[in-house]
Formats: structure tokens, C-alpha cells, sequence
């Protein structure tokens, strides 16, 4: 079984073109353990095929580094800027998203072939280059973009397995399965912390995304954030209770959302012989009871919140907690990529890593926000409608791109992302 090195070195500086070289690899070491039958493959509308991921992070440093600013350089293929556009209007029409699927062409070897073009391009633009700040924020944000779809690839494998009949699994190996329930959970606890102005976003100290700034500062009530996350047994006893069938736990779209899909677990969930089990990177699996509950939308964490008499925090709330703790949890380099119970070794714990946490703040601009001029500008300030703050990151999580201040959005009917509950009150 291969074993991909999950790893970017984070503790010391390094130099730009060797950073690329190692996020540029670690796209690839995933998909090592695929199947050329499984890159071509999408699930849903929302999921991409692991191919698309690769080309598309080859077709962002190809548009908006080496085109405008490697001297002639040439596109690899004239239509790929077509076929890997994601969603900038400004560069021009694309493939339709629910469509990406449907290509056979280009081929995965040609896919590999264009990385490979890509990369020894960048590398003559990083020589040539190489003391432009402006460009290097710029090669920042690709490399943190390519980051973003590395946790994309995984969890988008994970659902193009789980629809599978086999339930295959991406790595059998992984070291959570061997896993023993404990003997003893850690108990739910509450941390208080005090009211008053705090200021949150970016400081401008490292990088970061254009949305987790300016900094600024927020008013908060005393408030309370449990110590750990909601685990798989206190969810299953939400189910147990009801939860699914009692509309008075629900927001007005989530209970129609229940209504409309038949949810009754957790996405992944599935009763086999009276005993749930859960669909994981390492094929369908018994749920784990200690384990953080994982793949809920913020309409069941809401419900979870509203059935136990407590709350989902604010994005500020948990941001004030989170920058009092050191930035390391069950992130990609653990090689876990599944949530692992609570250590109880920081408090609050598991604050970074194992699932994203839903917060109630509904994500929009900070004051004094601006987009980047151009098409760049679209990253980020076009999403802000309709959508869910989430904070912390994931089991899936790359390395060195985590931060306190870190806000990632998605709709809040989403569970294919690997998503949890914190309470506060």
C-alpha cells in the first residue's frame, strides 16, 4: 500500500521555489493510492473529478502568473482555459461545473503532462522573479489555492467512493482503524471568557486570504465555548431522541431540507444489521462513539445546538477562544484523515483539525473590506450571500495552512465536507 508523506516543512523558512516543489508534489502524492478509472469521476455537481482538481491549480499559476508575467511563454493548450476555469467571469466562459464529469478528454496522462509543463515554467518565472514582492504574493496565493484543493481532493474521493456499491476504500491502512473505543470520554466541559472589545482578522504579520481582513474589533457578551466537540454518541442520542422528526429543533429550511432529502443521520451514516456504520476514507466503517460527529450541516448542528438547550458560537467568539491556543490538532500530516476523539490536551481542545466547525455567523465582508482589482477579486468577496462561516479546519487539512483567522463559507445544507459541531452558551 502506498503511503503518501502528508508533510510541508512549516517549522523553518523556506525558500519560495523549494515551498511550490512541495505543494506541487503533494497533490500528486494524493492521488497516488487512485485508480485511473477513479480521476475521471464526479459524484455530485458539487464534487469535482481528481483530475480537474489537478489541472485546475496547473490552469491558475498558468493564468495569472506565467501568462502575464513569464516573457513568451505559451499556453499549453488554447482550450484548456475553457475546460479549467473555475468560476472568474473576467477570464471568460467555462465549462459547465455539473459537467466536468463528462470529459474523458483530456486524458489523466495528459493532466500530469501539463502539471509538469506548468512547473518547469514556474520555475524559470521564481529565477527570473524572485525579489518582485508583488509577484511573490501572488505565487502565495496559488500555493495556497492549490492547498485549499488538496483538501477538496480528498473529500471529494471520499463521496465519489461512498456512492459506490463496493464501498472501496482510498487507504485501507489508515491508523484510525485500529482504533479501540476508551474506556474513559472526556467529559463535556464550558470555558468562560469574560466580555468586552476584542479585535479579530488579520494582523498582516503572514499571509492570509483577502476576506480574513482588516482587523478590527468586535463587542462580545460573556459567553461559555465547550472544551471538545460533539461527539458521534451524543449525536447518535439526538437521533434517538427524535431529532429528525421533531420539526421545533429546526430552522424553517433545514426542516425542509430533512423533509425534501430523508435526511436521518449524518451524510455517510448507514443501519446495518441494527448497527450504524459510516462510509471513511478507509471504507465503510462501525461508527465510532467517541469520535467527533462529522459530515452534518449547519441545519443539524443547529438542531443538535436547539435539542441540548445550548447554541452554535459566533465566528468571533470562537476566534478570541482559538487565539489563545497553539495552532496544532488532527490536521493532513497526521495521515489520521478521520476525526480521532478528544486528547484533552489543550483547552479548548481540538480547536484546529478533525472537522470544520459551523459557527451562526453568516459569512460576509469585515468592515472596510475590499476585493483585489481584476479577477483575482472574485476569489472570495463574490460568495458573500448565503453562506455559513466554518473555522478550524480538518482532518484534511494541509499543513501551514490553518490560522486563527482563517473563515471558510460554504451553504449551509452542505455535508459532504468534513464539518462538526461546537457548542456555546
Amino acid at each position: 500500500m502506498i503511503t503518501p508523506a502528508y508533510s510541508i516543512s512549516t517549522e523553518t523558512p523556506i525558500a519560495l521555489n523549494d515551498r511550490y516543489q512541495q505543494v506541487r508534489q503533494l497533490s500528486e502524492q494524493i492521488c497516488q493510492p487512485l485508480a485511473i478509472e477513479d480521476y475521471v469521476i464526479q459524484s455530485m455537481p458539487d464534487v469535482s473529478p481528481p483530475k480537474w482538481h489537478l489541472a485546475h491549480t496547473s490552469w491558475f499559476f498558468e493564468t495569472f502568473l506565467l501568462v502575464p508575467h513569464l516573457t513568451g511563454y505559451e499556453v499549453f493548450h488554447p482550450q484548456f482555459v475553457y475546460l479549467f476555469n473555475s468560476y472568474y467571469e473576467a477570464v471568460g466562459s467555462r465549462h459547465p461545473r455539473p459537467q466536468r464529469g463528462l470529459l474523458a478528454r483530456p486524458t489523466v496522462e495528459q493532466i500530469y503532462q501539463y502539471r509538469a509543463y506548468v512547473d518547469e515554467a514556474m520555475r524559470s518565472l521564481l529565477q527570473e522573479q524572485s525579489d518582485n514582492p508583488e509577484l511573490k504574493k501572488l505565487i502565495l496565493l496559488g500555493l495556497h489555492h492549490e492547498q485549499q484543493h488538496q483538501e477538496l481532493l480528498l473529500t471529494d474521493i471520499k463521496h465519489i467512493f461512498a456512492i459506490n456499491p463496493l464501498r472501496p476504500a482510498y487507504r485501507a491502512d489508515l491508523p484510525f482503524t485500529q482504533r479501540q473505543p476508551q474506556t474513559h470520554v472526556i467529559q463535556e466541559n464550558w470555558l468562560d471568557y469574560p466580555g468586552g472589545l476584542y479585535a479579530i482578522g488579520d494582523s498582516g504579520s503572514e499571509f492570509a486570504f483577502d476576506n480574513e481582513s482588516p482587523r478590527h474589533q468586535v463587542y462580545l457578551q460573556d459567553y461559555w465555548l465547550a472544551a471538545r466537540l460533539i461527539t458521534n454518541g451524543e449525536y447518535l442520542e439526538f437521533i434517538e431522541a427524535g431529532g429528525y422528526r421533531k420539526p421545533e429543533y429546526w430552522l424553517s429550511e433545514g426542516w425542509a431540507t430533512v423533509q425534501t432529502q430523508q435526511w436521518q443521520a449524518p451524510l455517510y451514516w448507514e443501519k446495518i444489521d441494527n448497527q450504524w456504520w459510516s462510509m471513511t476514507l478507509a471504507g465503510l466503517q462501525p461508527v465510532n462513539l467517541d469520535e467527533p460527529v462529522c459530515h452534518v450541516s449547519l441545519y443539524e448542528a443547529y438542531a443538535f445546538a436547539h435539542w441540548a438547550g445550548k447554541r452554535l458560537p459566533t465566528e468571533a467568539e470562537w476566534e478570541v477562544a482559538a487565539a489563545q491556543v497553539p495552532i496544532k490538532g488532527n490536521l493532513l500530516e497526521s495521515g489520521e484523515l478521520h476525526p480521532r476523539p478528544a486528547q484533552g490536551l489543550t483547552r479548548p481542545d481540538q480547536l484546529f483539525g478533525d472537522v470544520w466547525e459551523w459557527t451562526q455567523s453568516a459569512y460576509s465582508a469585515y468592515p472596510g473590506f475590499q476585493s483585489a482589482a481584476g479577477a483575482i477579486g472574485e476569489y472570495n468577496g463574490k460568495f458573500m450571500c448565503s453562506q455559513t462561516v466554518l473555522r478550524g479546519g480538518s482532518c484534511v487539512t494541509p499543513p501551514g495552512h490553518i490560522r486563527d483567522t482563517y473563515r471558510n463559507f460554504f451553504p449551509p445544507s452542505t455535508r459532504w465536507q468534513f464539518s462538526g459541531i461546537r457548542l456555546a452558551q
